[in-house]
């Protein structure tokens, strides 16, 4: 398949950029993390959001969704990195809506991916125990009880956790930490008895939480696939998320290099324009051809999903390693080409930075991805 986009692709890329554009941009951001927003987005945005039909891109048009694939999701993402909007997008359209229509029953899509496609319900999976992104480490506990389950343990790195109305929450039915057999996925109401939610705001601005359930008791209904078997869900569920980061990861990389380049073009030193020196052409050619590799790899990552989310490990694994270490070439070129200026919290290039850092750890980094695919071919 041609890594291109569609004429319909290139459509949506137009009106998300649009919007985001104008109503998003980097200004936007740093106004909520200077007034210490207590959402940490815009609500009026995300409505409008809604209303253009992007909250709900993934979600089949019987549930009032637009029934769109994972590539049109990570154009959305692509456009979102570019000014860091801080959204519910990545947390409830694309990693809670796969996760329930991939894995929730008729009863579950019915009452919840409705809500996800018209704006009012927000949503997002709770998966990281620890400092870094080990899904196979879950440790926590599932225990029957009568018709249902009681959840004990925690939860970091929440992406959205504390505007969410509903918790995915992977959790251990059976088995030890580190096994693939005895995961659980549980649709939890946040505010449920025994559910503590402490928001945490990340170094990049976007929002966070740390979560603990004690005692958190859930009905048999509230289990999200198949009790004991839920390993095969999320690494479906992660793969989708990871592919959209990478995207995302893509337009801001993409976005500092056009700003990088727009200043080697303007500033002057030793009465030249710093873009007439050899060396930091070069740097910047380099560059853009890293961006240029990583676009075509996220591109077919995402066609791969589309195809097959279950034989599409191998391509979203080198995708996310690659925008990963793209996007931290990008902003690190970005800012030492900007000189001193560029390490002030006045001017923006810090803060693609920021985002650069805790993208790259979103859903594991290019080391966490670089070993599964050597796991993957046996090394």
């Amino acid at each position: 398949m041609a890594l291109v986009l569609t004429e319909e692709q290139s459509m949506l890329r137009d009106s998300a950029r649009g919007l985001i554009s104008d109503k998003a941009p980097v200004s936007h951001l740093r106004s909520l993390r200077d007034s210490k927003d207590p959402t940490g987005f815009s609500k009026e945005l995300w409505h409008s959001f809604a209303e253009m039909g992007f909250a709900g891109l993934l979600v089949p048009e019987e549930f009032g969704g637009s029934g769109l694939g994972f590539m049109e999701a990570g154009i959305v993402m692509e456009e979102i990195g570019r000014t860091l909007m801080p959204s519910p997008f990545l947390a409830t359209s694309v990693v809670a809506a796969s996760a329930l229509n991939r894995g929730g029953n008729a009863a579950q899509k019915s009452e919840y991916l409705p809500k996800i496609s018209n704006g009012s319900l927000l949503a997002t999976l709770a998966i990281d125990e620890g400092a870094k992104h080990r899904p196979l480490q879950t440790n926590l506990q599932a225990v029957r009880a009568g018709n249902g389950f009681k959840l004990s343990g925690a939860k970091a790195l929440v992406v959205d956790g504390h505007v969410a109305d509903l918790l995915i929450v992977a959790a251990r039915t059976a088995g030890a930490a580190g096994e693939r057999e005895g995961l659980t996925l549980f649709l939890v109401n946040p505010a449920a008895k025994g559910v503590a939610i402490e928001r945490t705001i990340m170094v990049d601005a976007h929002n966070a939480a740390r979560i603990e359930f004690a005692n958190v008791e859930v009905n048999a209904d509230s289990v999200l696939g198949e009790v004991d078997q839920g390993a095969a869900l999320l690494d479906g569920v992660l793969d989708i998320g990871r592919g959209t980061v990478a995207a995302e990861m893509v337009g801001l990389s993409d976005e500092v290099f056009n700003r990088t380049v727009e200043y080697l073009k303007s500033r002057k030193q030793f009465g030249k324009l710093i873009g007439e020196f050899q060396a930091l052409q070069h740097r910047a050619a380099e560059l853009y051809v890293d961006i240029e590799i990583t676009r075509a790899a996220t591109m077919k990552a995402l066609q791969a999903l589309d195809a097959d989310v279950a034989k599409a490990a191998s391509s979203v694994a080198v995708a996310k390693a690659r925008a990963g270490t793209t996007a931290t070439r990008a902003v690190q070129e970005g800012v030492q080409m900007h000189g001193g200026m560029g390490m002030t919290d006045q001017f923006d290039i810090g803060f693609f930075m920021k985002r650069a850092r805790v993208c790259e750890e979103l859903f594991g980094d290019a080391n966490y991805h670089t070993e599964q695919l050597a796991r993957a071919r046996g090394y």
